[in-house]
This record gives structure tokens, sequence and C-alpha cells, in this order.
């Protein structure tokens, strides 16, 4: 089971009118499309705007797009800019107020896929954003363990060859913060248990031309949402050119694959929902068909 969205589709609609103004919200995946750990959304916020005070029953991440919302998490303000992201976890009070200028834009994903319309049946209001001062987003704060920004630099290999400066505006290097790089795909994790997530996983991938992941199927849900480039992507035996914006989810047991066949770089942002288990959480077709061709030589032998 798969569910996909072209980005000519992502068409936001007011959301929580009663407790929320300038806010609009469009569900990439929910329980209408199969969908049971994985709910995707595409948020936008204007400037004056804001979302209340709220605590949730579900895991959030996010990842913004555009512009510098003020999320207030757990009684602190910070302010984003684009390549921010962060955990809302579970019960965390937290509000959002509306960038300096125009209409912020970002991707959020909570986890299980909560329920109602735009998750409102597993959300609590309980009041106006509370009044406090928004600083920006220090990703050395030390004591804003919930939050990262990745660098635009952070997932391309030569970056990494070198040891970090002292004072590079970076989060201290270590296996945490690693690049994994494998097959000319680079995949760097940007919220797991090193920011709390208990419940999923979120990451940006990056394909090198010709790279590719040839078809496999996990037992848990996935979800893509291309930032730029182009990517052939197939999802239960069914082909989709993706490019900016295009979303694509696939449930467990769907067998999907991607192949970078352009002359350039595709990036995009993913999930895997829940948490991947300690060892099988890939199933590589090739693998099995070897497996399937070994057993007939052997019973054409006999």
């Amino acid at each position: 089971m798969h569910h996909f969205v072209r980005a000519a589709d992502v068409k936001p609609t007011t959301a929580f009118p009663r407790h929320a103004s300038g806010y609009r919200r469009f569900s990439l995946s929910d329980r209408s499309v199969g969908a049971v750990h994985t709910g995707w959304g595409s948020s936008e916020l204007d400037a004056g705007g804001r979302i209340d005070l709220a605590m949730a029953s579900f895991e959030k991440s996010f990842y913004v797009l555009a512009g510098d919302p003020t999320l207030i998490l757990d009684g602190r303000g910070y302010r984003l800019s684009p390549g921010a992201c962060g955990l809302i976890p579970v019960g965390m009070k937290h509000a959002w107020l509306g960038p300096t200028s125009g209409t912020a834009r970002w991707i959020d994903m909570n986890a299980p896929c909560p329920k109602g319309e735009n998750f409102a049946q597993d959300t609590y209001f309980l009041g106006p954003p509370p009044q406090v001062a928004a600083q920006d987003f220090d990703i050395r704060d030390v004591s804003s363990r919930h939050l990262f920004k990745m660098g635009e630099d952070d997932i391309k290999v030569d970056s990494v060859r070198t040891g970090l400066k002292k004072d590079a505006a970076k989060v201290s290097a270590s296996m945490a913060t690693a690049l994994l790089v494998y097959s000319g795909i680079s995949l760097k994790m940007l919220v797991d248990q090193r920011l709390d997530a208990a419940l999923h996983t979120m990451f940006m991938v990056e394909y090198e031309p010709n790279a590719n992941a040839h078809p496999h199927d996990h037992p848990l849900e996935e979800a893509y949402y291309i930032l730029h480039g182009e990517v052939e992507a197939w999802a239960d035996d069914k082909q989709y050119v993706m490019q900016s914006g295009d979303f694509l989810w696939a449930g467990v047991g769907c067998t999907h694959a991607f192949y970078n066949r352009s002359n350039s770089t595709v990036r995009w942002l993913e999930t895997q929902s829940p948490q991947p288990p300690a060892r099988n959480s890939y199933r590589w077709a090739r693998d099995w068909e070897y497996v399937a061709e070994q057993l007939q030589r052997q019973g054409a032998a006999q």
C-alpha cells in the first residue's frame, strides 16, 4: 500500500479556526490513505498569525522550509529558520507564532497517525500562546535538547573529511551527528533518540547521479518529500518521477525503489515510523530472489 501526492495538488486550507489564526495545513498522509504511524502535513503560518498553546497525545517532528516562525516549546520561545527541525514530545506544551514577515512553511510529522481532521481529536488546546521572549535558535545551546538545524554542508562528504573547528556553529561532532554514506547515497539524521524521539525518526537523504536503492520493503512505514532534484521512484510496481514538492508514503510491506537517472543530486526529507528494529529493518528483493534461484538450481540438480 502506498500514497502519492503531486506538489501541484498540495493546497493548505484553514486549520483549527477556533484555536489559530493565519494557519493553514494540507494532510499528506493520514488514516484515510491507510497510514497508521505516519501523519504528515504541509503547514503554513502568516506573519501575525498564531497556533494556540496545546499538548498532544502523539509525537511530532517538524522541518522548516521557509520563513522564521517562532516555536514556543516547554515555556521557551525559539525563532527558527529554514533547515531548523526538531521534536515535540508526547504531552509537551507548545505553540507557534507567525514569522516577522510573509509566510512561514514547514513539514510536520505526527506519530502514531493522529485521529480527526488535522489531528484535532488528539490535540488538547490550553489557551493563547504564552508571553515569552523569543530568541534565535542557537544550535550550540545544550539546553535546547529537542531542536536541531542542518547546515547545507552537513550532508556533503567533503565537508566532514576534516575536523570541526572549536568555534563552529554546529553541534559538537560525534557518532550521533555522523553522516552515513553508501552506494552514492548520503544520509543525515535529524530527529531520533538524540532529540528524545521514541516513535519515529526523521532524516535527510541525498542521491548522487546514478545512485540507487533497489527494490525492498520494511516492517515499518516510510515517507519521502522531495526538496530538490528529480528521482525515479517505484512503489507496488507503479512508477513515479518525483520532483520538488512531491510526496510519497509507503506502508509496511510496500516494495519500493529509487533511481537517480539525472545528472545532478536529488535530496529529500524522509521519516520512518515506528523506529527501525535492531535487525531486519530492510528486506531486499534481490537477496530473496537469489535464494529462490539457488533452491531452483538445487532442485534441477536432483
